[in-house]
């Protein structure tokens, strides 16, 4: 078996370490060709040392001098390049075979469709990248017949329950997606006190360890609300086809309901090498050190409703699904900025999704064409985005 040569991009965040704990468990299958992380030099350095990519990639210019410097003082062989160029470049070299995309957010974007366009097989954790880009990307992957695997672990565990061979829900006999989301740390916070909430609460999930800004997203469920819109592009659905449930122990991952009744749910611990191993190996199954669920002391499954008055965020998401268009660069732009803002104590809590709503209201829609267009969408949302949190940040200051 010809060993397969990986670039981790987001190999300092929980994905990327995890990713490389399970490649490190089959030395005989993978080797690690590149590493990307944004500014975290030290743990990049400790990466580089202990599984000696051929190129490590930091996405800040002064970050890359730092980790560079400290290379050649360790005598590693490791090459450092810097920013969004470098990112592609490790993505799209004709020496790999597989790209893990998890970089958080919209800077993941270019190095993604660089790996598509080159006929990658691309384990897609980061789920901007469809967001931004959906119909983009679906079309690149055809026609430069890319593999596409989904990392997060409710679309995991849909590919997982598909049949082989699908291709769109209505031939496959599928009535509907169901999509799983825990409700976060705030699932049964009183109302009235949402607004008071500080990061750090937001940040406690109850089941998965994350970084901060997606820990917020799972905290207003803005995170599932992206997952929504990622779902229709990767399973050729249409936004009523996916219905989202909450499931607060985040034992079953996601279902899919056939037409003769039948659900099928993927289950498992909320630990993600479980997902990274399935696309890792796929179509074979690898070893992912992962615990075993222990039925006789599971306890009890509970599944609800989303509360939209709780999770504004998730229905603003959906609403932008369903207008199309840049709706859904807009929401995720409009996000960034708000939770960067919140993380920074700048707005409260309630302060984030009502940006977002604002420049949704406010947003003129057109279908980007290219990813430049699909910038060019997120510059201006971003822009408006900023406005509504220097507004909120004033109002506060009074």
């Amino acid at each position: 078996m010809a060993i397969q040569a990986v670039t981790v991009l987001g190999s300092t965040g929980s994905i990327g370490v995890n990713t490389l704990d399970v490649l490190a468990q089959h030395p005989d299958r993978f080797s690690v060709y590149a590493l990307g992380a944004n500014r975290q030099v030290a743990k990049l350095f400790e990466q580089c040392l202990t599984y000696k990519p051929r190129y490590a990639v930091m996405c800040d210019a002064t970050a890359a001098v730092e980790l560079q410097g400290l290379l050649r003082d360790a005598k590693s062989t490791t090459e450092v390049l810097a920013g969004e160029q470098g990112l592609v470049d490790v993505a799209s070299s004709s020496e790999v075979d597989t790209v893990m995309a998890a970089i958080v957010g919209a800077a993941g974007l270019a190095s993604t469709m660089a790996a598509v366009t080159q006929g990658k097989r691309v384990l897609l954790a980061n789920k901007e990248s469809l967001v931004m880009s959906g119909r983009l990307l679906t079309e690149a992957v055809r026609s430069h017949d890319a593999q596409l695997l989904p990392i997060d672990s409710e679309h995991n565990a849909i590919f997982q329950c598909l049949p082989a061979g699908f291709t769109n829900l209505k031939d496959a006999g599928i009535r509907r997606v169901l999509l799983t989301g825990s409700g976060g740390p705030f699932r049964q916070t009183p109302l009235a006190e949402l607004a008071s909430k500080t990061p750090d609460q937001a940040c406690a999930h109850p089941n998965w360890s994350m970084g901060r800004k997606i820990s917020v997203d799972s905290a207003t469920m803005m995170n599932k609300g992206l997952e929504f819109i990622e779902a229709c592009w990767l399973f050729n659905a249409q936004p009523d086809d996916i219905e989202i449930v909450v499931h607060p122990q985040s034992i079953v991952h996601s279902m899919v309901e056939y037409a003769d009744g039948s659900v099928l749910a993927q289950m498992g611990m909320p630990d993600m090498r479980t997902p990274i191993a399935n696309c890792l190996g796929w179509p074979e199954r690898i070893e992912s050190a992962v615990e075993p669920l222990n039925f006789h002391q599971l306890g009890a499954l509970e599944f609800s409703a989303p509360d939209y008055e709780r999770f504004p965020a998730l229905k603003l998401s959906i609403q932008a699904m369903k207008s199309g268009g840049s709706y859904p660069i807009a929401l995720n732009a409009a996000n960034e900025v708000a939770v960067e803002a919140f993380l920074a104590e700048r707005i409260g809590y309630l302060g984030i999704s009502a940006a977002i709503e604002n420049v949704l209201q406010a947003w003129q829609s057109s279908e980007p064409d290219s990813l430049e267009a699909v910038k060019a969408a997120d510059k201006i949302a971003r822009q408006m985005a900023l406005v509504q949190v220097q507004s909120a940040e004033h109002k506060r200051c009074k």
